[in-house]
């Protein structure tokens, strides 16, 4: 391609200088297949200076046109913006240099092409740096594109030095900068809809890393940062060119078609492509600004140690020991001189536990040092690499760190190979906070501080770094990862036994929060399944912390003290049943004397009778309120087809969250015929105060005789649910989950979250005229996940056929919504 120095002043006339001869090469390089990436990028700058050299012609003396930015870097994507500064030494006429202004800006705006310009002196250029940080990054990108070469020279020159210069102001500034756009837009490798420029790891900070090395002060690490670069780059070409819009937000529509244009294998290739270059800009990006902060504390210090030292200009390094061959030097966990990682196969275990215990991060020198150099630990592990392993895990906060040091250098798939199959991997769930691996690590985190609850904290530990290790395998995770973890555990050195459980661990480890929140605990067959499965008193200690653990590391709408009363109530249970404490039936329980009460009021008057109470959560060890699990909402009403969805229908109206319901029957106490239906619910209030009672008994009343059109204002909210546009929930499922119970048929809903989904589905069970006998609420995120135990009118189970028949007829009712017809 003709070079800008060779452009001749008639190519204002030529074809190509014309915006249609522009549009058109513009148009036919980006229909290039065989022509993308940096090859395309490259092209279509040039291209681009060709054309705005035939616009500058032979310009006004003492005039440049200078591309700065993304275009000054030659990255044009193919929707990107074009930076553009008119330079100009002062000498022109400002008519000149008006009409200069507008032979460039006018054919840009023409042709609809984004522009930010601006035409300033060189003086005035370095004047706006110094006030405007992102204006000084700008210009640290400045490309000559036509005009006098000097003048764009001499401001290169000038704002490079003043950068230099300024690099102990400018570098905190930008520090500063980076940190409050990763605090608004979040950290790219683990967003299911990132921002591929502005959330932390993003393009933003790979151009920063670039502008701390132009200031000499310090530089990134440099291995992998070019293809991150790249690969995110490339992404957000196929994104435009997909898109047709400007955007760097990967959306979820947009996934599948940005990865088929990039030939990856579907959206999940795609965002794990990006999490890795992510991964890699955001580590290169933390070991960078440690090593700004040494440098520029190691020049405000050195003056007065060398007042100290007597005038010497070497200052002794200090190095406190943390471990055997690991020290502590200038904030960071290094290697000592004495340290043989060729001859210490445990060195980086040992290295990374004592950097994590110190609270240190582990120097980047160091974990090459050892990635280069150590000898690969045997099988199976001596017990210092195993209990190295715990001690790292074991150390809080801090692991996180030192955990991605070693994974940014290979160290951990050496160590774990079966960590490479979860390593970025995408989780489409809007409950999960993180990557699989994220997730697994900071499960570990969560259950550092759950210790001291059981008998063999180190197998908590693992078992919580490999209870989701399953996921990178095709079919049931949980059954993957036994398999996988009963490998691991064996060649990390556990014995038989001890490899068992942590196997159990990881097959049962959603089974509490399961079956505490969708199953009925007064069921015996629910307990002894549970216990059948766990086996032992110390499992099920383990197998509790780690529900506890795996929970509050997926996201605030996996946890709760709602549901930490329902698996604590649970393991209460099946610790009995372990110890020889067989459960009761509940229909066989005695009613309590509240209950009894509420029934015969129930029966006398003919109508609801309502008590409500609020439970709270056991006083913490530290002064503190306890917090309240929600309220208990007793009400009984003489037996009667519709008082299911009645009473879920009520609720919904005053916007309570069901969290559990029981249902039993009662026939009063003497000789009165009948019997009264006692609900016994625990309720949450969606915001503001709870209803007064009389108020719930009032629409309770009008709901069972008829007055009261709960379908039409249920209708009416939900038309006034705000929807997000593009967005289609998935499908409602329905199953029978068999043999979870011998006394009733249980059913599972799971559905979008929606006001009056249980008054929907108690509808839909009243016309199949079956009886529910209690029922299990759970909400992640915008799911419901519910279950119902129900019988036929003779309280028994239903048989399959018609219990596969119901889950048909219930999932068509809320797919189609004839739930409310």
């Amino acid at each position: 391609m003709t070079s800008v120095n060779d452009v001749p002043t008639e190519a204002a006339d030529d074809d190509n200088a014309a915006p249609s001869g522009y549009a058109a090469a513009r148009l036919r390089l980006l229909q290039e297949d065989a022509r993308s990436g940096p090859p395309r990028r490259s092209a279509l700058a040039a291209l681009t200076d060709e054309w705005l050299a035939g616009l500058f012609g032979t310009g006004v003396p003492g005039t440049a046109l200078v591309a700065v930015g993304g275009y000054g870097r030659g990255e044009l994507s193919p929707r990107s913006d074009l930076d553009l500064l008119l330079l100009h030494d002062g000498t022109a006429a400002p008519g000149e240099i008006a009409a200069l202004a507008d032979r460039l800006w006018y054919p840009v705006w023409d042709l609809g092409l984004a522009l930010d310009h601006s035409v300033r002196t060189p003086a005035e250029a370095r004047k706006t740096a110094g006030d405007d940080l992102k204006v000084h990054l700008g210009l640290l990108d400045a490309r000559h594109v036509a005009g006098d070469l000097g003048v764009t020279a001499g401001l290169r020159t000038a704002v490079l030095a003043d950068w230099r210069n300024q690099a102990p102001k400018r570098l905190p500034e930008l520090r500063e900068l980076c940190e409050e756009r990763a605090e608004r837009q979040g950290e790219l490798q683990y967003l299911l809809e990132p921002d591929l420029k502005e959330a932390r790891g993003g393009l933003r900070d790979a151009t920063a890393l670039r502008a701390v090395a132009a200031s000499w002060l310090a530089d990134a690490p440099r291995e992998g940062l070019a293809d991150a670069r790249r690969r995110l780059l490339d992404v957000r070409d196929a994104l435009h060119l997909a898109t047709g819009r400007a955007t760097d937000r990967l959306a979820l529509q947009e996934q599948d078609q940005v990865a088929r244009d990039l030939d990856l294998l579907d959206a999940d290739a795609l965002l794990r492509q990006v999490y890795e270059a992510a991964r890699t800009v955001a580590y290169a990006t933390d070991v960078t600004w440690r090593e700004v902060g040494r440098v520029l504390r190691s020049r405000s210090v050195r003056p007065r140690l060398r007042a100290m030292l007597g005038g010497s200009r070497q200052a002794p390094a200090e190095r406190s020991p943390l471990a055997e061959g690991v020290v502590e030097m200038d904030g960071e966990a290094v290697l000592a001189r004495a340290a043989r990682p060729e001859r210490d196969p445990v060195l980086p275990l040992r290295a990374a536990a004592a950097a994590a215990q110190a609270g240190l991060p582990l120097s980047l020198h160091a974990v090459r040092r050892l990635a280069q150099a150590a000898r690969p630990l045997p099988t199976p592990w001596p017990a210092e690499a195993r209990e190295q392993l715990v001690t790292l895990l074991g150390a809080g906060r801090p692991t996180v760190d030192v955990w991605e040091a070693l994974e940014a250098e290979g160290l951990i798939t050496r160590l774990l190979p079966d960590w490479e199959r979860v390593r970025c991997r995408p989780q489409r769930n809007a409950v999960h906070t993180w990557t699989v691996d994220r997730h697994l690590v900071e499960t570990a985190v969560r259950a550092s501080t759950l210790t001291r609850h059981v008998g063999r904290p180190d197998l908590l530990l693992v078992a919580a770094l490999l209870h989701d290790i399953g996921k990178g395998w095709p079919g049931d995770h949980s059954l993957a990862g036994e398999v996988i973890a009963r490998d691991v555990a064996a060649r990390i050195g556990f014995d038989r036994a001890d490899t068992a459980v942590l196997a159990t661990l990881v097959r049962h480890h959603l089974l509490l929060i399961d079956t505490a929140t969708r199953r009925d605990l007064e069921d015996p067959e629910t307990v002894r399944a549970v216990a059948e499965a766990v086996g032992s008193v110390g499992t099920l200690e383990l197998l509790h912390a780690l529900t506890e653990a795996d929970a509050l590391a997926t996201g605030p709408a996996a946890w709760s003290s709602w549901r930490a009363s329902l698996v604590a109530d649970l393991v209460r249970r099946v610790a009995a049943v372990l110890t020889g404490d067989e459960p009761v039936d509940p229909d066989a329980a005695e009613p309590t004397a509240q209950q009894e009460r509420l029934a015969v009021e129930a029966f006398r008057t003919g109508g609801p009778v309502l008590a409500l109470h609020t439970q709270m959560e056991a006083a913490p060890a530290e002064p503190a309120d306890p917090e309240p699990l929600g309220v208990e909402l007793l009400i009984a009403v003489p037996d009667r087809p519709g008082v299911l969805p009645a009473v879920a229908g009520v609720l919904a109206l005053h916007r309570l969250t069901v969290r559990t319901a029981e249902l039993r029957s009662l026939t009063p106490p003497g000789d009165l015929p009948g019997t009264v239906l006692l609900l016994d619910w625990r309720v949450s209030a969606e915001y503001g105060s709870l209803p007064q009672a009389a108020r719930l008994r009032a629409d309770l009343v009008r709901a069972l005789d008829g007055s009261l059109d709960i379908v039409s204002r249920l209708a009416e909210r939900d038309a006034a649910q705000p929807r997000r546009r593009g967005v289609v929930p998935p499908p409602p499922r329905v199953t029978v989950a068999p043999a979870a119970s011998r006394l009733a048929t249980v059913i599972e809903v799971r559905a979008q979250d929606a006001p009056g989904l249980l008054h929907r589905i108690g509808r839909a069970f009243e016309a199949a005229g079956v009886r529910v006998r209690s029922a299990h609420a759970s909400t992640l995120g915008a799911n419901a996940v519910d279950a119902f135990y129900v019988t036929g009118p003779e309280g028994a189970p239903l048989p399959p056929g018609e219990a596969a028949e119901l889950a048909r007829t219930l999932e068509a009712a809320l797919t189609t919504g004839t739930g409310d017809d």
